[in-house]
């Protein structure tokens, strides 16, 4: 196992065992945000974010926030290319069943 696979492995479990005292509420709200990386590729990811319903501002953010912990964790860097981002306008947002899909990928700051 190479230096990032361990890396991703663990910020992985350890974002699994969130106890309930320490969860991030956006807009006043918990979603289940869960970050996947997109053709085994660290640097390229979606994210999806459910529920919407909650507030789509509240879901934005916590899409937002799970990847930048992500890039952080992984390349050091807090900078995102969006290609279906939490800015965009609400028209074009990927709104499906109540789940929101932000797609994204890290700059290698390596």
């Amino acid at each position: 196992m190479n230096n990032w696979t361990g890396i991703a492995l663990c910020a992985g479990l350890l974002a699994g065992c969130t106890s309930a005292e320490d969860r991030i509420f956006f807009d006043g709200q918990y979603y289940n945000a869960k970050l996947r990386k997109i053709d085994r590729q660290l640097d390229q990811f979606t994210v999806t974010v459910k529920p919407v319903s909650k507030s789509l501002l509240g879901a934005r953010e916590a899409g937002r926030y799970e990847a930048v912990v992500h890039c952080v964790n992984l390349f050091g860097s807090s900078d995102i290319i969006w290609t279906a981002g939490p800015d965009a306008p609400q028209a074009q947002l990927s709104i499906d069943k109540d789940t929101l899909t932000l797609q994204g990928q890290c700059p290698d700051a390596r």
